[in-house]
């Protein structure tokens, strides 16, 4: 078919289902969507609660747990080794299909029935204060990850080890407020570096070894704010900078602030890789508009958090071995055809279900392990199965649902926002696609006022130890006051502690306290990266120096590119805006700078 231009039902905006959409579609015999990407992107997040606890207590044995669930939600609860394990059976909740009510309706209605685990993690130890993990030994507040251990404050680790407040890391080791950092050692307040070791302050570095505050540098060894050194006097300096305490550290981030402003970018991070548009990819062949690629993604599109995944559009946190995976989030694992939902590990031909493992052939189910051919729960034989299934989705078409908005939802449409059982402001939505309270409302979504903190701060920003080495270990027994102290839109709580592997983890590498509590600093990562959204730009290299743009200041080339004195023609999609500060030069241009 065509490419064809169709209108969003949520934002009025226009988008494109281009040709080779179509033939996606078919081939997984779905319609295709009624709404923009952005707006699926949004959908499926407002699904997935990452950061957000509550103290319950397990609906099965009375244990009091820690749960992303809010205990004001209706739904139930059992502690996550309970729901492994075989003292329940999720099949003893199925219904039978009514062809009265509307198809998300009813799975709706078996939602809040079936029981929750406390936290999504699988194969983990000691990680209950995690979720949506697997594979992760000693884990604290560590959120969608995949294999390590010795982890605290982290989202979107692969196989790291002994780290602490990291946003997107793989395979590294000792990193401290790190953002897409790959196979680096010793690494502290670095972001999209690789293969570098025992350094602070880098930016786009690769192959580098004791350095510090330095931009776009290559294979060297002793610089400091993009400066040589000799051995000797990068320590003497080093030492001179002191920063095992709090204010000297400050005053160092704000000078490396302000080489890095000065810095020319990349239009994006891709490595390895051909005919992708998208930023942090590696190892990837034919993918668009996609985003935190580690590894093997081939033939897909509208992919974040994504690893070894083959013919597959609109998913967050996939993979693993997987294929022909569409509006699904937290899924995959050798699992092949899963589409319209979430937390499905292994297993084919599964549509519109959520939390479901080692199972085949599942329509609209909820917690089941190693089952087929049950739909809402209930079993059938592979006859009935495929005779009601194919009814059910007629029924989908006649019978949509429709929210409180007005939107319909038909079959090939995934799950509706304001049937999440999380309430808007829980979930990644919040990080990516921030509304006020009132916009939530007025869009038809759930808000969770935040719940009233019983604590009293023991410890406040002024008596906190400049240094480290002054720390004692009574810092352990206090409840330290967050610099923000609420007055941020960074979901504070306000006040925080230390844990004994935190302050363990701060006098191995030397460094000070953190004055912020664990969600600040979170969102204070966050806010370095660029947005999940794409924008055509052309290079700012205009030869001897780069245009102004929106900068205010010019860049002034080191070397001479392919284009001469002229103005580069090249263009390309970036996650750049173009009404951003930063000079983004294409792939030619900055690589005559940088290598």
């Amino acid at each position: 078919m065509n490419s064809e231009a169709r209108e969003c039902q949520t934002c009025k905006k226009q988008f494109t289902i281009e040709s080779e959409d179509f033939d996606f579609y078919t081939k997984i015999k779905v319609p295709p969507p009624t709404f923009c990407p952005d707006c699926r992107m949004q959908r499926r997040f407002a699904w997935r609660n990452e950061h957000t606890f509550y103290h319950s207590v397990c609906a099965s044995t009375g244990k009091k747990i820690i749960t992303g669930i809010s205990p004001d939600k209706g739904f139930t609860v059992y502690d996550r080794d309970v729901w492994w394990s075989d003292s329940w059976d999720a099949i003893s909740y199925g219904k039978s299909y009514d062809e009265t009510k509307p198809f998300f309706l009813q799975f709706s209605e078996l939602l809040k029935k079936v029981p929750f685990p406390s936290v999504f993690n699988s194969r983990t130890v000691n990680c209950l204060y995690s979720n949506h993990t697997g594979e992760i030994r000693n884990g604290y507040l560590i959120w969608a990850s995949w294999g390590g251990e010795n982890l605290a404050y982290g989202t979107r680790i692969q196989n790291s080890k002994d780290s602490m407040d990291v946003f997107t890391i793989i395979n590294s080791e000792l990193c401290y407020e790190g953002v897409n950092l790959t196979k680096c050692y010793k690494t502290s307040f670095s972001q999209n570096s690789e293969n570098c070791s025992d350094s602070y302050f880098l930016f786009e570095c690769k192959g580098c070894t004791n350095c510090f505050g330095c931009t776009n540098l290559r294979n060297k060894s002793y610089y400091i704010f993009n400066q040589p050194y000799s051995r000797e006097n990068y320590f003497k300096k080093l030492e001179e900078f002191k920063v095992d305490f709090y204010s000297s550290l400050e005053s160092l981030k704000n000078q490396f602030a302000d080489l890095k402003k000065k810095a020319v970018r990349k239009y994006a991070n891709i490595i390895n890789s051909q005919h992708v548009t998208g930023d942090n990819i590696t190892n990837a062949f034919n993918c668009k508009d996609c985003f935190d690629i580690s590894v093997e993604l081939k033939d897909s599109k509208y992919i974040q958090n994504a690893l070894q995944l083959v013919n597959s559009y609109d998913g967050y946190g996939v993979g693993a071995n997987a294929e022909l995976m569409y509006e699904m989030f937290d899924a995959g694992i050798q699992g092949s055809l899963q589409c319209f939902g979430g937390i499905i590990y292994g297993g084919r031909n599964i549509f519109y279900s959520y939390n479901c493992h080692g199972c085949n052939n599942l329509f609209g189910c909820v917690g089941l392990r190693n089952k087929e051919y049950c739909i809402l729960n209930k079993q059938y034989t592979k006859e009935e199965f495929l005779e009601l299934r194919e009814k059910i989705i007629e029924h989908m078409k006649t019978m949509p649902y429709r929210d409180s908005g007005g939107r319909v939802y038909g079959y090939g449409e995934f799950f509706p926002i304001e049937l999440s059982p999380f309430a808007y402001n829980e979930t990644v939505a919040k990080e990516y696609f921030p509304l006020t309270k009132e916009e939530i409302l007025e869009k038809g979504y759930a808000w969770k006022e935040p719940e009233s903190r019983n604590y009293s701060i023991t410890r406040y920003q002024k008596d906190i130890s400049d240094s480290i080495k002054d720390v004692t270990d009574d810092i352990l027994n206090q409840v330290i006051e967050c610099a923000h102290n609420g007055k941020c839109d960074q979901q504070c709580v306000t006040a925080f502690k230390i844990i004994p592997e935190e302050l363990s983890f701060y006098r191995r590498i030397n460094l000070p306290l953190p004055r912020l509590c664990s969600n600040c600093r979170h969102y204070e990562r966050l806010a370095q990266r660029n947005p999940l959204k794409l924008w055509e730009r052309k290079c700012q290299c205009n030869g001897v120096t780069s245009d102004t743009g929106q900068a205010t200041w010019k860049y002034k080339n080191t070397a001479s590119h392919f284009h001469g004195d002229t103005p580069c023609p090249n263009e390309f999609e970036t996650t750049y805006a173009p009404e951003k500060p930063e000079v983004v030069y294409c792939e030619q241009c900055y690589n005559a700078e940088v290598i």
